[in-house]
């Protein structure tokens, strides 16, 4: 109920007429009671506490009390149950349900253990406590507690403890309470029946909760939404939409946690049109469905549309929280979108979330795959608190931007700290070693980890292990650790050593690789195109022919490689030899006029690298016009006096002459270029290359 003025005006007539009897505070307490006006009754405390009034029993007391701790207001209902002289149960109740509702479990407990009495309320507000505040363990201890000093468990009790469960995935205790319920003839409301559907269903046992949930005879919102969360979480998202279409039927309208369920099963589905229509049609979104659709467009590969989402509901007021703002920075990162990403820097500041763990973190690994190290470290340095999330995120940032030495020192510094590393800590480390051509060191690490950090190497690692031996050419120790593999290798490994014996022109390793992927991945042309190139390199066109031609009786179609830009909030698209760009004549004009002042400067083209067997001429035109290139020259077109670094993202890995060619382009202009392709950045300043050329 809605404070009223009249009960203000009381109150008001109250303090100018000074004393007041018994009766007079009881109706104007109970009145602030039933409207939960926690300002009134506070006023009407103080003229009592004023005048000196000392009621004759608790009973006004215990419902300013009550009222408090409804109302949350913990250190009001402390300074008044501080103040009593007489306490009964009931006030030591009033005092349970405070400390429960502020989460302050020590405190619960505290005041429980201080108590000379007990009743079942007692033990109700405690269980509730424990197990609404993510103390499980405890409130299925003071479950057994209450049953041993003889009180009867109410459906309250089982809802409490049954939630208990549902969190510590504990099924085998939850069937104990399900028979103790069954036995006692009590769980006849449907409170109980969807505590007992969200249990099994949370423990995984969806037969179970699915039997229960048939059985309902008044579901509500809450009974669909049980059933809905748990196929959703035990990977069935599929059956979550069937089941929302039956809720649909029913007659019930879906609320917000009903929405946000049924938006990440579509996502997972990839109905991607479902999602979109079902949000647009709810009138009141809260945070939970806007950033359930931001992270569902971003885990579909619509990072554009997640930004889209973050200004749009901006605009309708509402305030995003830690974990909103940490989808959206990641979405950022995976755009490599640094104007983006430093927007939503700010809005994390404005919302006073930027020192948050979660938030941190993703800044850390934003201006990382932005390529702005600096930036991530100062983020990183001035984070309150660490988790492994943060050093990985700035480990690896450090690996992938060519600062290989300072990845390795960083980690060495993590272990100081008394950290303790895990997969992703040793993929940062080994990238770091492979990068700088560290052998001996990155074997060193790789053995750490089973040997010294009671972990095993997952694919990950022998990945970077064999690109590590491969690239410094210990091709022979490479194919060894293979075959000492533990279990099998996958598509990874094998494309991996296919991607090490094109760099080595290792054709009869190449063809043992490809042989092993075309089995494992028959429809991936990746390996049919790495095999393709190992034989163009050594000249073998007939073998290149074969190669193709197999492709083409496959129907294996080539992906189709790409780069990109940003520039003034406009992303821009390009691929190879590109005449689809409005201001195509343009481009290729600057970018002619660049590629003959590079030509002055000793720069030409390697068209060794064209991978056709075609005239000369073919072959300049397919080299010089790469879609890294074209972009290059759009950003030269667009900026041409700008002093920021020119930004290009790459969806496949740089080739050598785009290597080349950037490095003499960074110093005539004299501007920094950052490329990031699929494996890591490449800084180009003044003629030199953040991957000292081991691309």
């Amino acid at each position: 109920m809605k404070p009223t003025p009249r009960l203000r005006e009381a109150i008001d007539a109250l303090y100018s007429r000074g004393t007041a009897n018994s009766e007079s505070y009881t109706r104007l307490l109970l009145q602030c009671v039933r409207s939960n006006d926690v300002v009134q009754a506070k006023r009407l405390q103080t003229h009592m506490d004023l005048h000196l009034y000392q009621p004759t029993d608790t009973f006004l007391q215990n419902r300013l009390l009550h009222l408090y701790a409804k109302s949350g207001n913990l250190s009001d209902a402390r300074d008044l149950f501080d103040k009593m002289s007489r306490r009964d149960v009931f006030s030591w109740n009033a005092m349970l349900s405070a400390y429960s509702k502020s989460g302050n479990v020590e405190d619960l407990r505290a005041v429980f253990d201080q108590m000379s009495v007990h009743d079942a309320v007692s033990y109700n507000t405690v269980i509730a406590g424990f197990s609404g505040n993510g103390c499980s363990s405890q409130a299925l201890e003071f479950f057994v507690r209450m049953q041993e000093e003889g009180f009867e468990s109410t459906d309250y009790t089982h809802v409490s403890v049954l939630h208990a469960c549902s969190q510590l995935l504990d099924i085998k205790r939850g069937k104990q309470i399900h028979g103790r319920i069954v036995a006692t003839s009590l769980g006849e409301s449907v409170f109980v029946w969807n505590a007992l559907t969200n249990m099994y269903a949370k423990c995984g046992a969806l037969d179970q909760a699915r039997w229960l949930f048939d059985r309902m005879v008044n579901k509500n919102v809450v009974s669909w939404n049980s059933m809905i969360s748990g196929y959703l979480q035990n990977g069935q998202p599929e059956t979550c939409t069937k089941l929302f279409c039956e809720m649909q039927s029913s007659g019930l309208m879906p609320d917000q946690v009903t929405i946000s369920n049924i938006l990440s099963a579509y996502f997972q589905c990839g109905y991607i049109d479902e999602a979109c229509k079902t949000f647009r049609e709810i009138k009141e979104k809260d945070k939970v469905c806007w950033t359930t659709m931001m992270v569902g467009c971003a885990q579909n590969g619509k990072e554009e549309d997640a930004l889209l989402l973050f200004r749009e509901m901006l605009l309708e007021n509402v305030r995003p929280d830690n974990f909103t703002i940490s989808s959206v920075v990641s979405s950022c990162a995976r755009l490599a979108s640094l104007c983006q990403g430093q927007a939503v820097h700010g809005k994390a500041v404005i919302f006073g979330v930027d020192h948050d763990l979660l938030v941190s973190s993703a800044l850390v690994d934003m201006y990382s795959k932005c390529g702005e190290t600096a930036d991530a470290w100062i983020v990183f340095k001035r984070m309150l608190t660490r988790n492994v999330i943060s050093w990985n995120s700035m480990i690896l940032g450090y690996a992938q931007n060519g600062k290989d030495l300072e990845a390795l020192a960083l980690y060495e510094e993590m272990l100081h700290e008394n950290l303790k590393p895990d997969n992703i800590t040793f993929v940062g480390v080994l990238s770091a070693c492979m990068h700088a051509g560290l052998v001996e060191r990155g074997q060193g690490y790789f053995y750490s980890i089973s040997k010294i950090h009671g972990m095993n190497p997952t694919f990950d690692h022998y990945s970077c292990m064999i690109n590590l031996l491969g690239r410094a050419g210990y091709m022979d120790k490479a194919v060894d650790l293979i075959k000492s593999m533990t279990f099998e290798p996958n598509c990874l490994i094998w494309s991996t050593l296919l991607s090490v014996c094109r760099i080595n022109c290792d054709v009869n390793n190449g063809e043992m690789a490809a042989r092993h992927l075309f089995e494992l991945d028959p429809h991936n042309a990746g390996p049919y195109i790495m095999l393709s190139n190992i034989y163009a390199a050594c000249g073998r066109w007939k073998d290149v022919a074969a190669v193709r031609s197999l492709m083409k009786n496959n129907k294996i179609k080539k992906f189709a490689a790409y780069s990109w830009i940003e520039i003034d909030n406009q992303v821009h698209k390009f691929v190879a030899e590109d005449r689809t760009h409005s201001e195509t004549e343009q481009i290729y004009e600057e970018l002619n006029r660049l590629i003959k002042k590079l030509q002055e400067s000793g720069f030409t083209p390697d068209t060794n690298l064209v991978l056709h067997d075609v005239v000369e001429e073919e072959k300049f035109d397919s080299i010089c016009y790469h879609s890294e290139k074209l972009a290059l020259a759009f950003w030269l077109i667009k900026k041409p006096h700008g002093r920021t670094p020119i930004r290009i993202m790459k969806n496949i890995r740089v080739c050598g002459d785009c290597h080349v060619f950037m490095k003499f382009v960074s110093k005539i202009i004299r501007r920094p270029i950052i490329l990031r392709d699929i494996n890591r950045f490449h800084h180009f300043i003044e003629g030199r290359c953040s991957c000292k050329d081991s691309w």
